[in-house]
């Protein structure tokens, strides 16, 4: 097992091990952050396979967060990614995480990717384009990927 195998295999762990804990009152705990942070490490894997170097993550400011900022050379890519993870087998020939991608959500997006570009702490890139992309990531109950769902934006 590689050491990338190993490091996502130990968040599946974490992951299953948040859905199932409990807190002080007895209720469960939302393991949505868990979820999230999962769904990310793997589209980081999927941005690398395809030749992208990572340039930030979880980049906010005031006005919102891009989960993924990505360069592959000659395209600044900014990504969100939406993970969800399903009960039945039903459930996800029906829902797509990237539907739960908003117009206002992206309206955000843009202006945070304006503030990263004007903020002076990063390197000018020597990016001939730009795009919003998003990548939507199906688990099934046991954590499993399901579908990886990669949509490249416009410039």
């Amino acid at each position: 097992m590689s050491v990338d195998q190993s490091r996502l295999r130990d968040s599946l762990d974490a992951l299953l091990r948040v859905r199932a804990a409990r807190g002080k009152d007895g209720r469960r705990r939302d393991h949505r952050r868990a979820l999230g942070r999962y769904g990310e490490k793997l589209a980081r894997q999927h941005l690398r396979a395809r030749g992208f170097t990572l340039l930030a993550r979880n980049y906010r400011t005031r006005h919102g967060e891009i989960d993924l900022i990505a360069f592959d050379g000659g395209t600044l890519v900014f990504v969100q990614v939406k993970t969800h993870q399903i009960r039945t087998a039903q459930t996800w020939m029906w829902e797509s995480p990237l539907e739960w991608l908003s117009a206002s959500q992206l309206a955000r997006y843009r202006q945070v990717a304006q503030e990263y570009l004007d903020d002076k702490r990063h390197k000018a890139s020597a990016a001939q384009s730009m795009r919003f992309d998003a990548i939507g990531v199906l688990l099934d109950a046991e954590g499993a990927m399901v579908e990886l769902r990669h949509v490249e934006g416009g410039e």
